[in-house]
């Protein structure tokens, strides 16, 4: 079988659900906001007759349903400062006629002076919002395309298209209504928003809102459905691993992830957060192709270079937690700000906690920002705590992050970037090798060097083997050399670490960060 079509491990629909959560931060609501919503709405389709067989097209209309956002996300900040705090607030909104027109005017230019707010509610009611209309039209249109990307049904990529319609035909696209939305779309619209007010106000508000909205936004024989039996399907705010034993439990979302289609899902989900900024287009992807190429060159085993990209394709998925006012700001930083950066890489590790296969993935991804003198972020890990994959994951991201232009300043050109990488190198808060090795693979040259205690590159890749539990002969046949080479080799490594045995020799190896102790 050819590597590529090996099962992953990771079902579209697990890692679907991972990236809803990164959607909910976006949405400024808890973790698992959207995963209850699709519970909500799975449990009230039996009532209004969803065939059996469109639960799958409602699942992932609800997964990808909000993920379109991020298309729209600098144009959102620019009329209504942070896009978070906008979508936030939009729950409270029944968004057409005089309530919309509350809601976006009070949310114009927010932030700004007064004077610059009252001249940007002007504007907004003097075109008509034809922005704010253009920027549906952007998310769903975008949305789509995920859905067709990642080889999901046509229904699907049909139902995300009309995301922004409403019962009475007042949404995006004008007119569209009633039974012309899909059916899985008019239970998401109902669901999305008794969420948010179940969760705040309990069972009564939620259906009061429901009932509020009966017949404009939400299908009234929908509304009526829920109402009946609400205590009954909203969820319990509590459970965590529910809605996951939901997921693993319904074989129409089993569909399992080849290692070639995960490489496929995890671009398009890169791709997707770099949307976020008008700055960051081709980020992720850039730095999962750079540290997989220093990976290589540092003679990693295949199947980690792998794993390494893919934790660069997702390295910056808790960005999403991040309003764009702060991502494109083009000053410094307030000291609050600088904490919500910092929370990214924490957001990044905690998106991608399940399932242990994409957990694996997250524990790499959330190591790009750390530092080896303890400045970095989220954990301030040091020295050996950092496992090689991180030290290379934070060079190439650095490296990367320097050669694009951002908001507060110039791109640097790649000679400068590998400048500026190298100070941070000789200041300690850059590894030495991972730095060499990438810098090399980006073509801007770095010197030949030994590993720690002198040992050579082969040295390093034999000695990361025996700590494994490889004996003299599966060193031997793994590497494809006599077994009196392999066996020399360990001697040396013996000799210039001052080892003994495997076990002070693996010791050996975790002080000095050769070894991942996720592997251990």
């Amino acid at each position: 079988m050819d590597p590529a079509d090996k099962d992953s491990g990771i079902s579209l629909a697990e890692l679907l659900a991972a990236f809803s959560m990164a959607t909910d931060l976006g949405l400024g609501q808890p973790m698992e906001h959207i995963l209850r919503s699709w519970q909500i709405a799975a449990r009230t389709a039996g009532h209004v007759g969803l065939p059996p067989e469109q639960q799958e097209s409602l699942f992932y209309v609800a997964m990808l349903s909000w993920v379109g956002c991020v298309a729209d996300a600098p144009e959102v900040g620019a009329l209504f400062g942070d896009d978070i705090a906008f979508r936030s607030d939009g729950y409270a909104f029944d968004l057409a006629g005089a309530s919309a027109f509350r809601f976006f005017a009070g949310h114009a230019a927010a932030g700004a002076p007064m004077s610059r707010r009252i001249l940007a509610a002007a504007a907004l009611v003097a075109t008509g919002g034809r922005n704010v209309v253009r920027g549906m039209q952007s998310h769903c249109m975008t949305v789509s395309t995920m859905a067709q990307q990642l080889g999901l049904a046509d229904p699907v990529a049909e139902g995300l298209r009309q995301f922004f319609t409403r019962w009475d035909g007042r949404g995006v696209p004008e007119g569209v209504g009633g039974t012309d939305i899909a059916l899985p779309i008019r239970l998401f619209h109902l669901a999305d928003v008794v969420e948010v007010h179940h969760r705040i106000g309990g069972v009564d508000d939620a259906v009061k809102v429901a009932r509020d909205r009966r017949g404009t936004q939400f299908d009234p024989e929908i509304v009526d459905a829920f109402c009946a039996i609400a205590p009954d399907v909203l969820p319990d705010i509590e459970s965590h691993s529910e809605l996951r034993d939901l997921i693993a439990d319904d074989p129409a979302l089993r569909r399992q992830l080849s290692e070639q289609e995960l490489d496929v899902a995890l671009e398009s989900v890169a791709d997707f957060t770099d949307l976020r900024s008008l700055h960051r287009a081709g980020h992720s992807r850039g730095v999962a192709d750079l540290a997989a190429a220093a990976a290589t060159k540092m003679r990693m085993p295949v199947d980690r270079v792998r794993e390494i990209r893919r934790a660069g394709l997702l390295h910056d998925i808790g960005l999403h937690g991040l309003p764009g006012t702060v991502l494109d700001k083009s000053g410094p930083l307030a000291a609050t700000e600088w904490e919500r950066v910092r929370l990214s890489a924490y957001y990044t590790e905690r998106v991608l906690a399940r399932p242990p296969a994409l957990a694996r993935i997250g524990a790499v991804a959330a190591l790009a920002h750390e530092r080896m003198d303890g400045s970095g972020y989220h954990r301030g890990m040091s020295g050996s705590a950092i496992p090689v994959s991180g030290r290379i994951l934070a060079a190439a991201c650095m490296f990367r992050a320097l050669t694009e232009n951002r908001a507060h300043r110039r791109a640097r050109t790649a000679k400068e970037a590998a400048t500026m990488v190298r100070d941070e190198v000789r200041a300690g808060r850059i590894d030495a090798d991972a730095a060499d090795a990438v810098l090399a693979a980006a073509g801007v040259g770095a010197k030949r060097r030994t590993g720690p205690s002198g040992l050579t590159p082969r040295e390093v890749e034999v000695l990361q083997m025996i700590a494994h539990g490889a004996s003299t002969v599966d060193v031997a046949r793994n590497l494809g050399i006599a077994k009196k080479t392999a066996g020399t080799h360990i001697e040396r490594i013996y000799t210039k670490t001052g080892s003994s045995s495997r076990s002070t020799a693996t010791l050996f190896a975790l002080r000095n960060g050769l070894l991942d102790p996720l592997d251990l």
